[in-house]
């Protein structure tokens, strides 16, 4: 399995005082702003980012991380093989991700995902 990038996901309910601290004060640019997640980018190194969340527009689960993957239908295949739990199916959502939610030994939600890989 090829990863990508690993964000760390934030849920708040404090949104516009961590714009302004990741964008303001550290100098991250928003790369996206759906309303309920942006997602913050380094302006020299795109891969360090960090997600804020006002909540998971398609799931009551909360993800503490995403980590992209270069085919998340092997990952999910995997992960299923192990018998890792599973907290969210895998789901090819409206924005144009493919992912699905496992949980790791300590109890941390993780956002295994995609971008057009089928």
């Amino acid at each position: 399995m090829n990863i990508r990038r690993v964000v760390p996901d934030i849920t708040s309910n404090r949104v516009d005082e961590s714009r302004d601290f990741y964008a303001g004060f550290l100098g991250f640019h928003v790369g996206m702003d759906m309303g309920w997640v942006i997602t913050f980018v380094s302006p020299f190194n795109p891969t360090a980012q960090i997600t804020l969340l006002r909540g998971d527009a398609s799931s009551n689960v909360q993800p503490q991380m995403s980590i992209e993957v270069d085919d998340v239908d092997e990952a999910h295949a995997k992960a299923v093989e192990r018998g890792v739990t599973i907290a969210y199916p895998l789901t090819d959502e409206p924005w144009g991700v493919r992912r699905f939610f496992v949980t790791d030994p300590n109890g941390v939600v993780i956002n295994v995902m995609g971008h057009g890989n089928r």
